[in-house]
């Protein structure tokens, strides 16, 4: 969702920037972060921890959305499933 949102802005910033954030999903996060912090107003230590956090979040999301893939390609169900995910999702935070 947010990887959109810098893909938009930056394709409207122009073309040069565009291909940047495409090529780096990595910086498209962090441009999607530094949006959302610049829209809220904030500024210095505010700022930093926000977007530190918000990209913790979104590598978290990043990670949960793989390992939900792994399990369905390794056909899991049910508590198996769940037991996978919270494994699968702890060693990625690691």
């Amino acid at each position: 969702m947010f990887p959109a949102l810098a893909l938009a802005c930056a394709a409207l910033a122009g073309p040069s920037l565009a291909a940047t954030a495409a090529s780096s999903p990595a910086t498209a996060k962090a441009s999607a972060c530094e949006a959302q912090a610049a829209e809220k107003k904030l500024a210095g230590a505010a700022k930093t921890s926000f977007v530190k956090k918000c990209e913790k979040d979104a590598d978290a999301g990043s990670a949960a959305a793989g390992c939900e893939a792994q399990a369905a390609e390794k056909n899991l169900a049910g508590a198996a499933k769940t037991s996978f995910v919270k494994k699968c999702g702890a060693d990625a935070a690691k």
